[in-house]
């Protein structure tokens, strides 16, 4: 047996499935356990932490942790966060976002791993626990390694290692009587760091250790100098009974294939949950409950000395169920779950709460496609997803800027984000953003076939041969799996297990991970070995990666489940002067003499990816405004000819799709629907365009007009499609009414080819539209512009002003709502950008969400625009409406 099945074995040793001995009673209505019952408490120090480089301070850990210690030279310390989060926050190292700051900070690899060692302080107040008590430490990550101490105590016996791997510590012994704690932590980095020698992952040497492998670089990022060494995530104080309850887990039974409205029929729960007694003398009896949905469910259990029992309580029926369903295909309804434990049935020892959905997944193979499909409640879901790396490489995260990257995603329409291998797994605030939103997950997990051998690489530093053993601690690669998925489990969300990026983990990794580790922790997802493995895909791949003419995804039938396939996504210049430097806001441009495109030496270390001769069809952009705006009209229509050509073909050619990628957590310029700002750029609404579940598009190279329903419904419908041209008179109008199936894509017959011979001349606008048959309201719009027969669209330039006009202007707090007007007789008002600008500052207000951006407005057309943005803290702000398009710059008020 491998030393995985060991480990995992070990992990088990204790558990007693208690399926002979359970009691079960239902109850309806509240009761009352007893008078004297009382919650556990727990609490974050996530605040006024202290620190000092490591080598400016002699004392050893006992010393330095004692409470009357004063320790001179200490700082403030961000945790959660890194050293360089820290560093900057003192304003000791210039913003490595901007210009090339980022080579003015000094790499781990050039000044030792002693650089970067650091001590965070906390000094915090705690009442002593009483003699029924239990105090608990918990770290929700440090990266790489650390040793810990509380009062003088040493917490644990060697350093623990593990960027991913949640730690506990029993600290009741430690506790000052006179409340006065001090909890000090030194933190190692990633031991080898890797030469960041512009290789995926530098040399690969950094995939040694259980860690974020893009901190060496990648060509989305250059390299993060302290390798994310920190304590990179919350730390928290729990108190409890003598009982400690942990790892509850739901499941969730939806038999039959399911609706999203109307009456449900019933659902099953399988519920469990661990009860761990750390004390070495005392048995425990006990009653462990749970409570949701108006019903309660005991079990009685006995917990001998420094075990842990785990609890399986009898199946448990709902009635009527609130399903949840991913975007686009229903709503998300929650449920919230109590855990308890009772010791004697009378004292709350402690309690979990889980918030959790009731639905299933079933991945079936399709054999068409030759490809795997995803069922969600009975019904097959095609996947429209973005790949994502980490929200910010500094490792600065919070609750709400998950909250509007996730909402960012649904707004794209999109319905699944994949967690790339080569970085974190993500907080369970992104999950719990995921649940809300209806964004199915992709986690994988920590490697990727760059630094772990698939490829050979020149620089690496390694063969081929030693990097698929990585990482060196496969025992640790395997207790991280198992803490990880035992926290991301109860999510609805998540989708698919993956074991890692491009490759698979060695086999005694994925060997005990796939047949030990899930078997006993989650069998209810379908589980990839690696991210274009031939379970997801047969006739496997990805890409491409790079600007393509609009046709070709049209053209070119990629492979049945593409795991990565992207393009550009610069955004506008107020975007890009947020890190360029003045003197270096030229955009490249095409040097006819010596065939070379010429690009800033700042662009290229912000990993521009060229938009080749594409911008210059629009006609030669002079300055960064200029360039920018027509890099948008790039933009959007590379990623809604994507979406578009997927959504053409889904069940016949394929069973999803995933972008490559949806955003950078740096200052890059390739990839990215958003920056690391939060500003969208047009690739959002490209994507959200062609993701649309119901939607009409052109299809370019079969010149026929289509509908794709991503609905469970047949829909009837009225279609029609109309010619302008850049003076805005509509010629060549068609209409025909068509019943378009469920979850299929339809070419609409009798419109074949819905472009005249001076459209195909001169270029011009194709305008398409969906309404109900039945009460002739608006479903879906598109439109689009055509290139003159050279291939050029610089008879857009040369458009007349439109006059649009701002109607209807309403604020609330946090939301703007106006109605745009393009008065008749004039041209079509052109691809109008809508943003917000804080009325102090001239800012523009982010994140802000807009549900009708880049906005197009036929002569005589008129079109509600809703804008949300965060209004904490702005007090009674309002806002200030901008718009900038290609043939209007704002809009007057009218009434």
């Amino acid at each position: 047996m491998c030393s995985g099945y060991h480990f995992f074995l070990h992990c088990i040793k204790f558990r007693v499935l208690l399926s002979r001995s359970y009691t079960l009673i239902y109850i309806f209505l509240a009761t009352v356990i007893s008078a004297h019952c009382r919650a556990q408490q727990q609490y974050d120090l996530n605040s006024d932490w202290k620190c000092i480089k490591a080598s400016a301070i002699k004392e050893k850990g006992e010393r330095i942790s004692t409470p009357a210690y004063t320790i001179p030279g200490l700082m403030p310390a961000v945790v959660p966060g890194t050293v360089l989060t820290t560093l900057l926050s003192n304003k000791l190292i210039p913003d490595p976002f901007y210009g090339m700051n980022n080579e003015r900070i000094p790499d781990i690899y050039n000044v030792g791993n002693s650089y970067y060692t650091y001590w965070f302080i906390k000094d915090f107040l705690a009442s002593p626990p009483s003699a029924d008590e239990k105090v608990w430490l918990q770290f929700w990550g440090i990266n790489y390694s650390a040793d810990i101490y509380l009062n003088g105590h040493k917490l644990n016996d060697k350093p623990d290692k593990g960027m991913y791997l949640r730690q506990s510590y029993d600290i009741t012994p430690f506790m000052s009587k006179d409340q006065a704690n001090r909890l000090a932590v030194i933190v190692y980095p990633p031991d080898p760091p890797g030469n960041p020698n512009g290789g995926q992952g530098g040399d690969g040497m950094i995939a040694h250790s259980v860690t974020a492998q893009y901190t060496a670089g990648w060509d989305w990022i250059q390299p993060v100098r302290d390798r994310n060494t920190g304590i990179w995530d919350k730390v928290s104080i729990k108190r409890t009974k003598q009982v400690h309850v942990e790892n509850t887990h739901v499941i969730t039974l939806v038999p039959g294939r399911r609706s999203p409205v109307g009456p449900q029929k019933q659902a099953t729960l399988r519920v469990s949950m661990e009860v761990e007694n750390p004390d070495s003398l005392q048995e425990f009896e006990g009653t462990a409950q749970y409570e949701v949905a108006g019903k309660k469910v005991f079990v009685k259990v006995k917990v001998a000395p420094l075990t842990s029992e785990f609890v399986a309580f009898p199946p448990l029926t709902i009635d009527s169920p609130r399903l949840w369903w991913p975007n686009g295909y229903g709503s998300q309804e929650l449920y919230d779950l109590k855990a308890r434990f009772f010791i004697n049935g009378k004292t709350l020892a402690d309690e979990e709460h889980v918030t959790f959905g009731i639905r299933e997944l079933k991945a079936v193979w399709n054999k068409k496609t030759s490809s795997r499909e995803l069922h969600v409640n009975g019904q097959k879901i095609f996947l429209k997803g973005g790949n994502r790396i980490l929200s910010d490489a500094l490792l600065r995260f919070s609750e709400e800027r998950y909250d509007a990257e996730v909402r960012y995603h649904r707004d794209m329409n999109l319905n699944l984000i994949r967690v790339w291998g080569g970085g974190i797994t993500e907080r369970p605030e992104f999950y719990d953003a995921c649940d809300k939103y209806g964004l199915l997950v992709m986690q994988d997990f920590w490697v990727s076939g760059d630094c772990n051998g698939r490829w050979y690489d020149p620089l690496k530093r390694e063969d081929t041969n030693a990097r698929r053993a990585y990482p060196d601690d496969h025992v640790l690669f395997l207790e991280s799996l198992d803490d990880q998925v035992r926290m991301l489990r109860n999510h609805p969300s998540l989708a698919f297990w993956c074991g890692g990026n491009e490759i698979r983990p060695p086999a005694d990794i994925l060997i005990p991970f796939r047949d030990s580790i899930l078997h006993e922790l989650d069998s209810t997802r379908f589980f990839f070995e690696y991210s274009n493995d031939d379970s997801m895909s047969l006739q496997s791949g990805d890409g491409p990666y790079t600007i393509q003419r609009d046709n070709y995804f049209w053209e070119h039938r990629s492979f049945p489940f593409n795991s990565e396939i992207g393009s550009v996504g610069i955004g506008d210049d107020e975007s890009l002067m947020r890190f360029l430097p003045l003197e270096n806001l030229k955009p490249p441009y095409y040097d006819a003499a010596t065939r070379k495109w010429v690009v800033d030496s700042v662009w290229r270390y912000h990993k521009f990816a060229g938009y080749d001769s594409v911008i210059e069809a629009y006609g030669h952009a002079d300055n960064l405004h200029d360039f920018a705006q027509k890099a948008q009209l790039v933009n959007y229509n590379q990623y809604r000819a994507l979406m578009e050509s997927f959504s053409a073909h889904m069940w016949d050619w394929y069973t999803g799709v995933i972008i490559w990628k949806t955003q950078n957590p740096w200052t890059a310029m390739v990839g990215q629907m958003y920056d690391v700002y939060l500003d969208p750029n047009a690739c959002l609404d490209g994507v959200r365009e062609g993701a649309k579940p119901l939607h009409i598009m052109y299809d370019p190279v079969h010149r026929s007009v289509i509908v794709a329903n991503n609905g469970f419904k047949s829909v009837s419908l009225r279609i029609t499609s109309s010619l302008f041209d850049a003076k805005g008179i509509e010629r060549n109008r068609r209409a025909i009414y068509n019943n378009v199936s469920a979850t299929k894509a339809v070419a609409v017959p009798g419109f074949s080819n819905p472009l005249d011979s001076q459209a195909r001349r001169e270029g011009g606008f194709l305008y398409l539209s969906l309404a109900d048959s039945a009460s002739d309201s608006l479903l879906d719009e598109n439109l689009y512009w055509l290139p003159d027969a050279k291939g050029s669209y610089t008879w857009l330039e040369k458009m007349e002003t439109a006059k649009l006009r701002g109607r209807d202007i309403r604020f609330d707090s946090g939301i703007v709502e106006l109605t745009l007007e393009n008065p008749a007789g004039g041209p079509v008002a052109f691809f109008n950008h809508i943003t917000l600008a804080d009325p102090k500052t001239g800012d523009r207000l982010l994140p802000y969400f807009c549900d009708n951006n880049y906005i197009s407005l036929l002569p005589g057309q008129r079109k509600r625009v809703r804008i949300e943005y965060e209004a904490g803290g702005r007090g009674d702000l309002e806002p200030i409406p901008t718009l900038e398009g290609w043939n209007a710059n704002g809009f007057s008020v009218g009434r």
